[in-house]
């Protein structure tokens, strides 16, 4: 019998799926999860300053 990863037991996959419903839109609290750190991805790389900026800030 093969072992596997044993990652199966990490996480209960065995019950219904958690919701948000507002008006007519309803989104699943997984996916909702991740959108929402798409968009601080996002919002982190629109932040952060761009390598070597310090360096030719002098030379032109």
């Amino acid at each position: 019998m093969a072992q596997g990863w044993g990652l199966g037991a990490l996480i209960n996959l065995d019950h219904y799926g958690h919701y948000i419903q507002w008006h007519v839109i309803q989104i699943s609290v997984g996916n909702l999860i991740v959108m929402v750190l798409m968009v601080a991805t996002f919002v982190a790389a629109l932040l952060a300053p761009f390598p070597g900026r310090r360096n030719r800030k002098g030379a032109k």
